[in-house]
């Protein structure tokens, strides 16, 4: 340590404090050269870095995104990170990883907590608390661009004219409500087309789910006034309207047309079956979305429950990743904040804790909500024990979840043990071709991990080589295109891309294949499993598991072991054969005119209608050509001196 003149020892400066800090990181397994380049990459942005809110990006060396951050004054919170004695071990790392930084400014702190969101939604990056289940919700679609409007399900953009409802927590949610509306208003389903060509009412109107607008069978005023009374069902006047078709029915009953009584007290029925259906008593809470959160042993669980109109749309639980280490309200907040990237917020939000960014939150969402929003923490009465039940299915859904992890990692251990494995394998690739006597042949590749399918990181090839009807060069083409790739992309088995586990869907012959080509690309640590049907295929649970070496393996019918083994091989199949279909179908439409350079859909359906086959544009002259409706002389040529080449 330096000395004043005097010898006495002086105050450590910041760099002194960042050398212990280094020593001390190193004892913990840091990386101290990586830990110090990042804390510089960290003090250059800080340099040039403005005192306005925005979002920062960490990068890593190959430029992915380790963490997306917002701040109200970027040059003071991005300077944070240089303290390395203040950060946890957790933002340490990701220091030493940090090799650049993007930045983008924003007007106000709200604007940068919704881009902030939006890019976690697309990076996804290892820092970050993510939600993980962030499928698009569905939605009750209640069409307004037809006279006679259609009820449907919706996903993704609302680009549609119409009235949204929702969300719903699934679809099995939403399907059950649009039968009981179907039921109650008998509105139609059908898309425009399909109504277009009746002549005679479908099956929905024999059994009374629709009022058959499309013959006629309801004028369109009276059809208007059941789109009016369903946009008041679903917007939160269901008992007006239930009172409304009581006294119809009454009316009905009193004049004698006991046939008319008898269809609206069916619809009477539907109602009551909606408003009985509701499991969550959410009798004057009006919209709102609630939310409780549990911890336990840092996993995280997040009930949502979704009130509209008073009626409870749905419940769904979501258990965040990246967690450890974080506080409550930190994960809660950055959970809102991606949740309603996607959702349209509704103007109150019920939550079981305060947080501390709440009045940034609702900022934020004040524009999706198209009106102020209202985060608040119920106290007593109604709203208080909707958020008693909502924390009682948090706190009970994170232990289902932990039960089933506790199984799941059970097997995973068993299945490790089984295959002869040094651990329990992080990520599980597993392998099978589809094809049709060699045609319209393609690989595919699944990914399971510790928690599940890895469904975004699923690929398929078209076989380009092996086109015989050979499944072993098809799975040597695979294989090659595989790992030669990743040789080149990741040598270093740096991003965890590289497979602990490759499972062949297959027996000997494949995996002596797969063996053989990983051997001519000098790998040999990636462990082999092919899992074929026993001698009698037709028998389910008579699995054989080839080794690498020819020994074979088998596991008892019932063993959860062998369910687990099925299912993997099962999902790798299910994905490889509707690949196949989908290759298959485009092939079927596939014209020899989409060869032709500069030819494009219109122009092709042009000749098609002229000529009528391919064959005869195949076979037409110059001239016939020419005199094609949308055909110039130019596009003729081209066609022409494609089936007549010179020479």
């Amino acid at each position: 340590m330096a000395r004043t003149p005097a010898g006495t020892p002086a105050t450590p400066n910041g760099a002194e404090r960042f050398n212990e800090d280094k020593a001390t990181y190193a004892v913990r397994g840091g990386d101290q050269p990586d830990l110090e380049r990042g804390v510089e990459t960290i003090r250059d942005t800080v340099r040039t870095l403005p005192a306005r809110p925005g979002v920062y990006r960490m990068c890593d060396v190959r430029g992915d995104v380790l963490y997306v951050g917002k701040a109200r004054v970027l040059k003071n919170r991005v300077a944070n990170y240089t303290q390395v004695d203040r950060l946890p071990n957790r933002l340490r790392r990701m220091v030493s990883q940090t090799r650049s930084m993007t930045i983008v400014t924003t007007n106000s702190e709200a604007e940068a907590l919704l881009l902030e969101a939006q890019l976690i939604k697309r990076y996804r990056p290892p820092y970050n608390v993510l939600l993980r289940d962030d499928k698009s919700f569905p939605f009750i679609l209640l069409r307004a661009d037809h006279a006679f409007p259609r009820l449907t399900k919706h996903r993704g953009a609302r680009k549609a004219k119409g009235n949204y409802y929702g969300p719903f927590a699934s679809a099995g949610s939403v399907n059950t409500t649009i039968n009981a509306l179907q039921k109650l208003f008998l509105l139609r389903s059908c898309n425009d087309g399909f109504m277009s060509r009746r002549d005679r009412p479908c099956l929905l109107y024999q059994i009374k789910r629709c009022s058959a607008p499309c013959v006629d069978r309801i004028s369109e005023a009276d059809y208007a006034e059941l789109v009016r009374q369903a946009k008041d069902f679903l917007g939160g006047r269901s008992g007006a309207v239930q009172r409304e078709i009581e006294a119809e029915m009454t009316q009905a009953a009193e004049a004698l047309d006991f046939e008319r009584a008898a269809r609206l007290r069916d619809r009477l029925r539907a109602a009551t079956f909606i408003q009985g259906s509701q499991a969550i008593n959410a009798e004057g809470v009006g919209n709102a979305d609630v939310f409780a959160m549990a911890n336990t042993g840092g996993q995280v669980g997040i009930q949502a429950f979704f009130i509209r109109g008073g009626q409870n749309w749905g419940h769904r639980a979501f258990f965040p990743s990246h967690t450890d280490g974080l506080d409550d309200s930190e994960v809660l907040t950055s959970f809102l904040a991606q949740f309603y990237e996607e959702v349209p917020p509704p103007r109150l939000i019920l939550l079981d804790r305060e947080l501390p960014e709440a009045d940034l939150l609702a900022e934020a969402l004040h524009g999706a909500a198209s009106g102020k929003v209202e985060i608040s923490v119920p106290q007593r009465g109604d709203r208080r024990r909707l958020m008693e039940q909502a924390s009682r299915n948090a706190t009970e859904a994170l232990e289902r979840r932990l039960a089933e992890s506790g199984t799941k990692a059970r097997t995973n251990r068993d299945l490790a043990e089984f295959l002869e494995l040094s651990e329990v394998p992080q990520r599980i690739e597993i392998y099978d071709n589809s094809h049709i006597q060699g045609t319209n042949a393609l690989g595919a590749m699944v990914v399971a991990g510790p928690e599940g399918f890895l469904k975004g990181q699923y690929r398929k090839w078209n076989i380009k080589v092996a086109q015989t009807n050979d499944d072993f060069a098809m799975m040597r083409e695979v294989f090659q295109r595989r790992f030669a790739r990743a040789q080149e992309e990741d040598p270093e088995r740096e991003n965890g891309t590289w497979p602990d586990l490759v499972l062949i869907d297959g027996g000997k012959g494949q995996m002596s294949a797969v063996r053989e080509t990983l051997d001519e690309l000098g790998i040999e640590d990636v462990p082999l499993i092919a899992i074929a049907k026993g001698p009698h295929h037709g028998r389910e649970g008579r699995e054989v598991f080839h080794f690498p070496d020819g020994r074979e393996k088998m596991l008892p019918v019932n063993s959860p072991l062998l369910f687990h083994l099925q299912r993997l091989r099962d999902e790798v199949h299910r994905f490889a054969i509707g690949a196949h279909r989908e290759k298959r179908s485009r092939a079927i439409t596939a014209s020899p005119l989409d060869e032709i350079a500069g030819i494009g859909p219109a122009r092709k359906r042009a000749l098609l209608l002229h000529f009528g086959t391919a064959g005869k544009v195949r076979a037409a002259s110059l001239e016939d050509l020419q005199r094609a409706p949308g055909v110039s002389s130019a596009v003729a040529q081209t066609v022409y001196d494609f089936y007549h080449p010179a020479g």
